[in-house]
C-alpha cells in the first residue's frame, strides 16, 4: 500500500468516526464514555494522517 492510499484509508476511517460520532451524540442516552472514545481513535487517526503527510513532504 502507497503513503497515498494509507492517508486515503485513514481519511475514510475519520469520516466514519465522524457519522459515528454524531449520531451518538444525537441520541438522548450518549454514554459519555463511549463518545471520549471514539474523539481519541479519531486524534489517534487524525495524528497519523499528519504524520504519513509531513512524513512525504521531506
Amino acid at each position: 500500500m502507497t503513503v497515498q492510499a494509507h492517508i486515503a484509508s485513514l481519511e475514510k476511517k475519520h469520516g466514519a468516526l465522524e457519522e459515528e460520532l454524531q449520531s451518538i451524540m444525537a441520541s438522548p442516552s450518549a454514554d459519555d464514555r463511549e463518545i471520549a472514545a471514539l474523539k481519541r481513535r479519531k486524534l489517534r487517526i487524525k495524528d497519523e494522517m499528519q504524520r504519513l503527510k509531513a512524513s512525504t513532504r521531506h
